[in-house]
């Protein structure tokens, strides 16, 4: 992990997402879907809905760092609630 100067909770994020993506390979390749419309009035699929629970996330938590000062474990409650909302309703 030299050559690229990680920590070990940068590793550990990049690994999460590889894992996720696996799985949801796995989950693709073993129960087909069809893709659903929801709130937002478009077709998605578990693929899209973790893209866009990833980016959501993402903004989230750079939103947190900038305007709240409480620590980053309220960003993460956060972007749990926005992922079940994400995998519900969109």
């Amino acid at each position: 992990m030299d050559w690229m100067a990680w920590t070990w909770p940068t590793a550990a994020f990049f690994a999460t997402i590889a894992a996720l993506l696996v799985l949801f390979t796995v989950l693709a390749i073993r129960f087909p879907e069809t893709p659903r419309v929801g709130v937002l009035r478009f077709e998605t699929t578990r693929g899209d809905r973790l893209f866009i629970t990833l980016l959501g996330a993402a903004f989230l938590n750079l939103a947190w760092l900038g305007l709240a000062p409480w620590p980053q474990w309220g960003a993460l409650i956060l972007c749990a609630g926005w992922a079940a909302a994400v995998f519900r309703w969109v």
